[in-house]
């Protein structure tokens, strides 16, 4: 006589977790597939390569990204560029002093055949949005955009719309320009995660520039879709970070604060206010996809150090005597990185770590 011994419920014995080994096998894939899409947008812009970097960081953190330079620095080929080559949609707003919030979000429109109000959505709905010099829009407009990037909707008429996903807000300013313009209030500025200085190219690049305009313009391809892109900024989220690395960014934020605590009493005088607690939060955040994006399941120090300035520079609050003596924020951060230790290279948390 045999017996049926009944089997036990699938939830008894769970499926063993999978090995570190495994389970970060396939951080190259993002590297893979962003270095391609990277080769891909520099078929057509050339040089700037630091920038097309911290694009793709800002789009995998989910932040927006300041770009301040002279006019003629392909500031809006690159964006457009970008929006080809990764599959999303481009829009692109010149802010002027006449603009009105509705000329960004949407507004209410009657239809007078159907006796009925539509609505009408503006340009901000789009993956990546170009905010063509955002300094040159009253402080109302800019409180709409503001509101766009922080929350991703917008309500019109009591209804809300969220904007597409992934959203990216690129805002341009010309530094050699102050007429007509309105600065930004230092709580918009915060809200970027990061501030990209972009210079001259140097002259072979120039060179090579002046050379493409006298032949047709490659037309980029699109290598990756918005779903690839969402994979990725999960994939982002999931990277280690070390409690010394975090410990490294919030001291980074902490010297522009507190900077007598650090030996800085030479630059104490040049600092009104330092960076806030988005400041770290976003350090960290953009280390993390830049990681990915160098194909690491972890973040270094250096994925911090390389990052700082950008996520740092527009969240110091220059004195006045910063300003007659000539003192930018980069100085300010150069005498920080000098004045802040960074942790030892092995108090990484390799992946093998994390079973």
């Amino acid at each position: 006589m045999t017996f049926d011994h009944p089997q036990p419920p699938e939830d008894r014995f769970p499926a063993p977790a999978p090995a570190p080994e495994e389970r970060f096998q396939r951080r190259e894939e993002p590297r893979d597939a962003l270095e391609e899409a990277l080769h891909e947008i520099k078929r057509v812009i050339v040089g700037q390569d630091a920038m097309l970097e911290r694009l793709l960081v800002a789009l995998l953190a989910g932040g927006h990204v300041l770009l301040e330079g002279v006019p003629g620095l392909a500031k809006t080929l690159t964006v457009k560029t970008l929006a080809q080559v990764l599959g999303g949609s481009f829009k692109r707003i010149q802010f002027t002093p006449d603009l009105v919030p509705a000329d960004l979000v949407g507004t209410r429109v009657y239809r007078p055949d159907t006796g009925r109000f539509e609505t009408e959505l503006g340009p901000v709905f789009g993956n990546f949005l170009l905010a063509d010099e955002i300094n040159r829009a009253p402080a109302k407009v800019q409180s709409a955009l503001l509101e766009v990037m922080q929350e991703q909707q917008v309500t019109i008429g009591g209804e809300t719309h969220p904007t597409p996903r992934p959203f990216l807000v690129l805002a341009t300013q010309n530094p050699i320009e102050s007429e007509g313009t309105y600065p930004l209030p230092e709580a918009q500025i915060d809200r970027f995660l990061m501030k990209v200085m972009v210079d001259y190219p140097t002259m072979s690049e120039e060179a090579a520039v002046v050379d493409r305009s006298l032949g047709r313009v490659a037309a980029p391809r699109e290598r990756l879709s918005i779903a690839d892109l969402d994979r990725f900024a999960e994939a982002a989220g999931r990277v280690l970070v070390d409690r010394e690395v975090i410990q490294y960014a919030v001291t980074l934020a902490d010297a522009t604060r507190r900077p007598q605590k650090y030996g800085l009493d030479d630059v104490a005088p040049f600092i009104e206010y330092g960076a806030s607690p988005r400041g770290p939060i976003g350090l960290v955040q953009a280390a993390r996809a830049l990681a990915l994006l160098r194909g690491r399941g972890y973040v270094a120090v250096s994925d911090v150090r390389d990052l700082a300035p950008d996520v740092l520079r527009h969240r110091i609050v220059l004195s006045y005597d910063a300003l007659t003596e000539n003192v930018t924020a980069d100085d300010v951060l150069g005498r920080v990185f000098t004045a802040v230790g960074e942790p030892p290279s092995d108090h990484l948390r390799r992946p093998e770590a994390a079973a």
